[in-house]
């Protein structure tokens, strides 16, 4: 803060939060600590780049005044984000009852014997907030999912629990008569396959004898009996 004999200055130095082709502003506060109507007037190094509002004004006694600075969008960031501009505050005592209006250019002339105070504000950029890092709902940064914890060969008793190791029970049922059902599947098939090799082997020999038919007849009888004998195994 700067403490001169007619304005405090807060704060002394012009914060931005730089970012590229973004309009960007900040503030400072004028204090006005004595019985007088003081005015003031803000200039800057580089008057193009920058907007003041209000660039002069009128503080009333034992009052404050707020001054917006914004600063132009800018294509390219200077080295380090290193700023050079600078800023001069001017102050000085005005008639008592005096507006914005009544202020002029010789009221900040010292050579014109007016007391007017100076102050520099310097121009500092700095990088701009970056958004924090998401983070599920729910859990705790850093830590890893919570494994589910067994008691007694179950899950902690809870009805889910329960009910979860049923559903898995029956799965494990089903998978098993499944698995056993395809096996007897498989082995039928096999089996049906063996029987027409057989039958293709005595009939083509059955063709080649005399009285085929009658041993035909025979073989499939006895076939029959084979296949109802292991029909009546597997019930």
């Amino acid at each position: 803060m700067s403490a001169g004999e007619l304005l405090n200055i807060e704060p002394l130095e012009l914060k931005f939060p730089f970012e590229l082709k973004k309009q960007i502003s900040c503030s400072f506060q004028l204090s006005n600590k004595t019985e007088n109507h003081v005015a003031f007037k803000v200039k800057t190094t580089n008057p193009k780049k920058y907007c003041v509002r209000p660039n002069t004004g009128i503080v009333l006694p034992r009052s404050t005044c707020d001054v917006i600075v914004t600063m132009q969008a800018q294509k390219e960031a200077p080295a380090d984000l290193v700023c050079r501009d600078k800023f001069l505050l001017q102050s000085t005592v005005a008639s008592p009852g005096a507006t914005p209006k009544d202020i002029t250019g010789d009221m900040f002339n010292k050579e014109s014997g007016n007391l007017v105070e100076e102050c520099k504000l310097k121009v500092v950029y700095v990088s701009p907030p970056q958004p924090p890092s998401p983070v599920a709902e729910g859990s705790e940064e850093g830590s890893s999912p919570r494994p589910l914890i067994f008691e007694n060969g179950s899950f902690g008793g809870s009805e889910v629990s329960r009910k979860f190791v049923d559903t898995y029970d029956r799965s494990s049922e089903a998978r098993s008569v499944i698995s056993k059902l395809t096996e007897e599947k498989a082995a039928a098939v096999q089996h049906s396959k063996r029987i027409r090799q057989e039958l293709e082997l005595l009939r083509h020999d059955s063709n080649k004898s005399r009285g085929g038919v009658s041993v035909v007849i025979v073989i499939i009888f006895g076939l029959l009996g084979i296949i109802l004998g292991y029909t009546l195994k597997r019930t």
